[in-house]
């Protein structure tokens, strides 16, 4: 066999690979163009290795190296799409460009029209919560009682004793 065939065949992968990756959106579709331009140089090094009928058979190992390593970056970087869902409910790249949200000249976020609902990040920070301290005799006795100071005055508002 004629090593143009597999060197034709790998010029496409490559280029259908690189085409993927530029114009995709969907962040699967970009890890899965990245392994199409992958698997195009893997073809080239088995071609060679075998047009070139090389005794120690590299380009036939390096391709095991390749394809080890094209394995855990498919591992990596499919945990970071599922914590980049979990986090912006997103997949898509060209919401995904920047850290963080742009904040207007009073620093309160700015509402995307886009984020259904959401300001800022998917997670909003925690409010802190003001509890009184009791006064007076209530807050002796709940001590004496053992109840932990205010407490027990914070559950008795609440209604949760």
């Amino acid at each position: 066999m004629h090593i143009v065939y597999p060197a034709v065949v790998s010029a496409l992968l490559f280029s259908i690979g690189v085409y993927g990756v530029l114009a995709r959106r969907n962040t699967i579709l970009v890890l899965m163009s990245v392994e199409l331009m992958l698997n195009a140089v893997n073809l080239n090094l088995v071609a060679f290795d075998v047009w070139l009928a090389d005794r120690l058979h590299s380009g036939q190992v390096l391709t095991l190296f390749v394809i080890v390593i094209a394995a855990a970056e498919v591992g990596l970087g499919l945990a970071i799409v599922l914590a980049l869902y979990r986090n912006r409910r997103t997949v898509d790249l060209d919401h995904l460009r920047d850290l963080a949200e742009p904040a207007n000249a009073a620093g309160q976020q700015q509402e995307d029209p886009e984020a259904d609902g959401l300001t800022g990040t998917a997670r909003e920070a925690p409010q802190p919560v003001h509890v009184a301290a009791p006064q007076g005799a209530a807050g002796g006795e709940a001590q004496a009682e053992g109840g932990g100071g205010g407490g027990q005055a914070v559950r008795r508002e609440r209604g949760t004793l």
